[in-house]
């Protein structure tokens, strides 16, 4: 009976107009898809997939990738950019998910899927506003290469099925909960010393920020440096004020650390 509830609630996401008029898009069905099968981890600074649970409905995870694949470029245009922002971000995690369970279980990384001469993520599998895009185009090209929207957080939104990226949450973005929660997933991944940390006097920090730090230095919010960006978080990286100091000064040592490419799935 749970899985018939969830193909209904995928099939009802075929609407592209919410019923909430909030939003532009309903995306219910990936939220509940979500909240079944992503398992958060010490507070939700990282998590595990069920990806045979996505696997065992996979129905309802086409029907939203075709409710997805539905929107015109057009209607896309009309709407607001948060409601633009989270239909790009949940694409790109859908997407992604989906992606892997057309080798699951026979895959250990995400990387499994590309060869000696591309790039998993350049392949072009995703039908999504009129063309047949990659998981590239919709990361580099129609989020981070807009000018549309500017907003470094969105690295700790999309997921790239490993365990070295930040979390997948748990709960599918909207136009009405982009901000808070690209702000909460930001903060969870920062507070994650996993991934990043202060080390003695040295800042360890996730290769994120080094492949993408141009992101971070584009003056969202007023900051022009990846010190200023991390300054801003200290809080959630509990760093004392001799670090904060040397942060506003631009004189702090870091390090970037390594990236686990291991799928980042459930045990």
């Amino acid at each position: 009976m749970k899985n018939w509830l969830i193909v209904l609630c995928a099939l009802l996401g075929l609407q592209s107009v919410s019923a909430n008029a909030a939003n532009a898009f309903d995306h219910s069905a990936w939220n509940a898809l979500l909240q079944q099968n992503v398992h958060l981890l010490e507070g939700g600074k990282a998590s595990q997939v069920d990806y045979q649970g996505f696997a065992d409905n996979e129905a309802a995870l086409n029907a939203y990738l075709k409710a997805l694949e539905g929107v015109s470029q057009s209607e896309f245009d009309a709407w607001p950019k948060e409601d633009q922002l989270a239909f790009l971000i949940n694409a790109y995690n859908a997407w992604t998910v989906s992606f892997i369970l057309t080798k699951w279980p026979d895959l250990k990384s995400i990387k499994d899927l590309g060869s000696f001469f591309s790039s998993p993520w350049s392949k072009e599998f995703v039908p999504l506003l009129g063309e047949t895009r990659s998981l590239d185009n919709i990361e580099h090209t129609l989020i981070r290469g807009s000018d549309r929207y500017n907003d470094p957080r969105i690295h700790f939104a999309v997921n790239c099925a490993s365990i070295g990226c930040p979390a997948l949450a748990n709960i599918a973005f909207q136009g009405d909960n982009l901000d808070s929660l690209l702000e909460t997933q930001t903060e969870l991944f920062l507070a994650d010393s996993s991934r990043n940390r202060l080390n003695g006097k040295k800042l360890e920090l996730s290769s994120i920020f080094k492949w993408y730090r141009e992101d971070f230095e584009k003056g969202w919010k007023g900051y022009n440096s990846l010190e200023a960006f991390i300054h801003n978080y200290a809080s959630a990286m509990s760093l004392p004020e001799s670090v904060k100091a040397d942060l506003s000064n631009e004189k702090v040592d870091i390090k970037f650390l390594s990236y686990d490419w291991a799928l980042n799935k459930k045990p």
